[in-house]
């Protein structure tokens, strides 16, 4: 892992599209940048025309070197930042950026031969699309798994590149648990993630894998709980959580 000094740097927005329904894509230009690991997250300052400032975290969903970052923000309807950013955040603006930030929750390619489960949340799997991207460009031979709790299909972030991501490389095997409302050819009817399903769908903890849980805090709490009493090493189990923004 290369250490990257975090520090504030101007971006300017390059390109911006809808994610969700609730959600934008926003890529950014910041000359300054000095790359990061996957699993990385920034911290996005906002600045007033009166001088207020706001600021909050977010993970980022690229990694490697270059000068090009992709968030992918949810809007927190009574938030100070998301809103902004999902609503009014236009091509050629200009925003603070802090970071990279995050040490504990990145992955990079190891001697370790250790399978990796990835568990996300909603908008928490940010991250771990990151992580998935970097593995399948990498020589990393650790299979990998993500569980994807979602509402509905429209309302899962880089659905396409999920899509493409395991279509093209068999270390990456994906399950989307849908919480409100499942596409016609799912057999598993709509439902809450429970700790049957996390034990029947992750990697078992005889396997000692490496895992990444990320979503709204009660979600992570649950799940990480779940995780241990079915014998996963606390050790073993990275969790990022967040709330309001």
């Amino acid at each position: 892992m290369t250490r990257r000094p975090a520090s504030w740097h101007a971006a300017t927005v390059v390109a911006t599209r809808p994610e969700t329904s609730t959600a934008r894509r926003i890529e950014l230009d910041v000359p300054t940048w000095p790359g990061n690991d996957a699993g990385s997250h920034l911290d996005v300052r906002l600045t007033a025309p009166d001088g207020y400032q706001a600021s909050r975290s977010y993970s980022i969903a690229s990694s490697g070197e270059g000068t090009r970052i992709t968030l992918a923000v949810d809007e927190v309807p009574d938030g100070e930042v998301s809103p902004f950013l999902v609503h009014e955040l236009r091509e050629g603006d200009r925003i603070e950026v802090h970071g990279p930030l995050g040490a504990f929750f990145v992955w990079t390619p190891s001697a370790d031969p250790a399978p990796v489960q990835l568990i996300a949340g909603g908008s928490g799997v940010v991250p771990l699309f990151a992580i998935a991207s970097a593995h399948a460009e990498s020589a990393d031979a650790s299979p990998f798994r993500l569980l994807y709790s979602v509402r509905s299909s429209d309302d899962m972030f880089f659905r396409a590149e999920l899509t493409a991501l395991t279509a093209r490389d068999d270390r990456l095997d994906l399950e989307v648990v849908y919480t409100r409302s499942a596409p016609a050819a799912s057999a598993i009817p709509p439902g809450r993630l429970t700790a049957d399903r996390v034990h029947a769908a992750v990697i078992p903890a005889a396997e000692e894998p490496r895992v990444f849980v990320c979503g709204p805090t009660p979600f992570v709490e649950a799940v990480a709980g779940w995780l241990i009493e079915q014998g996963h090493a606390p050790s073993r189990v990275r969790t990022e959580r967040f709330g309001g923004s």
